[in-house]
């Protein structure tokens, strides 16, 4: 980890080690708070997704990010702010979900964002299947297949912000971390 010159006298080998540690914790922990208040509440609180994105700044003042990475990263976060308030407007997203991939936005930068709106998008998918098809058996355990087949598409056509799509946000978020900044300055 590159630590700015001015803060080689302050920062210790043991202060070093912390910063890296929380650099590689701090997302994916936020990320997991998320997804579990969405999957149980079907809400992401705002201090959360405030936190998110307010603890950025210093980690990439403390860690040393070069000022262009910098904003880089700050880009993603207007870029997918605003795809998600785009989403919102559409009904596809819900606006907790909405800014909480906007703060995710930030420690991705414009290199990872891709990646990580990727596999938001896979583990959607599987999570709106998984919701259509858990819905469908739950209420019509001992039909036949045809009927819960039919009961399956009508249930993928309904699904919208009722889904709880923070946990995909979680997912893609821990699946694209291993290439972010974060991790290659390891």
């Amino acid at each position: 980890m590159r630590v700015p010159y001015h803060y080689r006298i302050l920062i210790t080998p043991k202060v070093l080690v912390m910063l890296h540690t929380a650099s590689l914790v701090i997302l994916p922990s936020l990320m997991i708070i998320a997804a579990m208040t969405d999957v149980t509440t079907y809400r992401i609180p705002n201090w959360l997704t405030g936190l998110t994105a307010a603890l950025f700044f210093p980690m990439a003042l403390l860690t040393g990010m070069p000022l262009i990475e910098f904003g880089w990263h700050l880009l993603a976060g207007v870029i997918l702010f605003v795809v998600g308030y785009g989403l919102f407007t559409l009904r596809v997203f819900g606006g907790g979900d909405a800014k909480l991939m906007a703060a995710a936005g930030l420690w991705f930068g414009t290199s990872q964002v891709m990646t990580f709106l990727l596999m938001t998008s896979i583990a959607g998918g599987v999570l709106a299947l998984a919701y259509a098809g858990w819905s469908a058996i739950s209420k019509n355990w001992g039909q036949n297949a045809a009927t819960v087949e039919a009961v399956v598409g009508k249930k993928l056509k309904k699904v919208g912000p009722k889904l709880p799509y923070g946990f995909a946000l979680c997912v893609g978020a821990i699946l694209a971390f291993p290439n972010t900044w974060w991790m290659n300055q390891v």
